[in-house]
């Protein structure tokens, strides 16, 4: 699993600024990030492609809140 930074994120996702994708995580539309240091997150790159095939598929925001609660249970399950 590949960790993606806010560049790449932004990149991927198509947002335009960090406030977006951290409006999205507030919106629960977005996943949390994870702390890969001190003062740097980023994102697994897993979870950023099935968020954005969900967006592709045209899923709604609560459809997208139910995968993003799905993700980090997984991400939790990964770590136990």
């Amino acid at each position: 699993m590949s960790i993606l930074r806010m560049s790449a994120v932004q990149a991927e996702t198509g947002y335009r600024s960090r406030t977006s994708i951290y409006n999205a995580v507030a919106a629960g539309t977005f996943t949390k990030p994870v702390h890969i240091g001190p003062r740097s997150v980023g994102w697994p790159s897993s979870e950023v492609r099935s968020i954005n095939a969900a967006r592709i598929a045209g899923k709604s925001n609560e459809e997208l809140r139910i995968l993003v609660t799905a993700l980090h249970e997984k991400r939790t399950q990964e770590v136990a």
